[in-house]
């Protein structure tokens, strides 16, 4: 269930016409580097994630694929996600806003991986606005495993989140998820929460003004995990440090 940091903001994307089938879309890598990784090989670690994110007629979307090495322990693995969600403001051509709520979308994530970890969920997303903050959205869903051996069903709550703060000529910005799993089998599966941010400093536009703004990223995550993967009182707690590039 871990997800890279979500790239789902306009300040990132590439706009282009209302009308057009895709609205606007980014893409980006990531390198993360750091220590004190549990239930891994390891417990040093070098993730590259790839990752992209965007908006079409009919919704938006977000998928990465992480290609984990554990160094030290000569092995890897990969892991990735898929999430695209349906929006009924869109698909039904209306403003269906109240209250803080902006939209209202059929959310749905493909998570798949070496090992019993291949999963379907589905549920509803809401957009949110939420004053300080870019963007932030609610998805809660149905978790519905499906390789043999994976038992972590039950429900999930997952908030993804940024907001900008403004440091002398560019930006510091923190933005990731939550991934809150309810309501799970406690026969061999615990309740779950991975708290998962990013803080990262605007590099590109600090070297090389608004051209660059939102391409080259520097700074850390962190890495809270209670119960990771579902293991009782395997708590997680790491940093790394990351390098992020937008195209």
């Amino acid at each position: 269930m871990k997800k890279a940091c979500l790239g789902l903001a306009l300040l990132v994307s590439q706009p282009v016409l209302a009308d057009d089938l895709v609205q606007w879309w980014d893409a980006s890598v990531t390198v993360l580097h750091g220590d004190d990784y549990d239930l891994a090989p390891s417990h040093r670690q070098t993730t590259v994630t790839v990752e992209t994110a965007g908006a079409w007629k009919y919704g938006d979307w977000f998928a990465f694929q992480d290609f984990i090495t554990f160094n030290g322990a000569d092995s890897s693995t990969t892991y990735g996600e898929i999430s695209p969600r349906f929006s009924a403001g869109k698909i039904l051509g209306k403003d269906l806003s109240f209250g803080p709520v902006t939209d209202v979308s059929l959310a749905l994530t493909y998570e798949e991986g070496e090992g019993p970890v291949e999963s379907f969920l589905y549920g509803v997303g809401l957009d949110l606005k939420v004053p300080g903050f870019t963007y932030f959205s609610l998805n809660t869903y149905k978790r519905d495993p499906i390789s043999s051996g994976n038992n972590s069903d039950g429900w999930q709550l997952t908030p993804v989140y940024r907001f900008d703060i403004p440091v002398g000529d560019a930006n510091i910005v923190i933005d990731g998820y939550i991934d809150w799993v309810f309501s799970a089998d406690k026969a061999g599966y615990e309740e779950n929460i991975h708290f998962n941010p990013q803080v990262k400093y605007d590099l590109g536009k600090s070297l090389m003004g608004e051209a660059k703004s939102n391409k080259l990223f520097v700074g850390f995550e962190y890495d809270y995990w209670k119960n990771k993967y579902g293991v009782k009182n395997v708590d997680q707690s790491t940093y790394s440090i990351i390098a992020q590039y937008h195209f």
